[in-house]
């Protein structure tokens, strides 16, 4: 049975995407804050872009770029960086309108829970930004199921 990715609108300003990952809680935050596992999952094959530019300098105060392919870039700190089960950074690209990320990953047995919630500003804020990244991390998410069978066979071998 695959796992099922759940995007909701929680509030007026909150959207919360919800997925169970098979692998333990360090493996699927590593994929999360090493650029080169970031970059193998995090762009949408569908979309026909790729992560050009990957900088991620993941502590609390470090600071991210992500800049595709025509140029588009995603930028922002993180301001808390829990290993293993909490990463939360702005969205400065958006500017007044940028929303706040928070990744957490819940370790349940072999597997993890892992919850994003985007905050905005405003429910106008959230209303302009639409569902589309929350809609686009299902297709992302299977993508870091593959490569997270590949490192948890990496794993096994070594």
């Amino acid at each position: 049975m695959k796992n099922q990715t759940i995007v909701e609108r929680k509030s007026e300003r909150e959207t919360v995407v919800t997925r169970t990952f098979n692998g333990p809680a360090r493996i699927v935050f590593e994929a999360w804050t090493t650029p080169e596992l970031f970059k193998k999952w995090w762009v949408p094959k569908s979309m026909g872009m790729t992560l050009a530019s990957c900088e991620m300098d993941v502590r609390t105060g470090g600071k991210y770029r992500l800049v595709f392919d025509q140029g588009m870039a995603f930028f922002g700190r993180y301001t808390e960086v829990t290993p293993h089960s909490r990463l939360v950074w702005t969205n400065d690209e958006g500017g007044e309108n940028g929303s706040v990320t928070t990744v957490t990953f819940e370790e349940k047995g072999d597997k993890t829970l892992l919850v994003v919630s985007e905050l905005y500003s405003s429910k106008e804020a959230l209303d302009a930004a639409g569902t589309g990244a929350a809609d686009a991390l299902v297709e992302t998410f299977q993508q870091l199921d593959e490569l997270l069978v590949t490192l948890g066979a990496s794993e096994g071998r070594a």
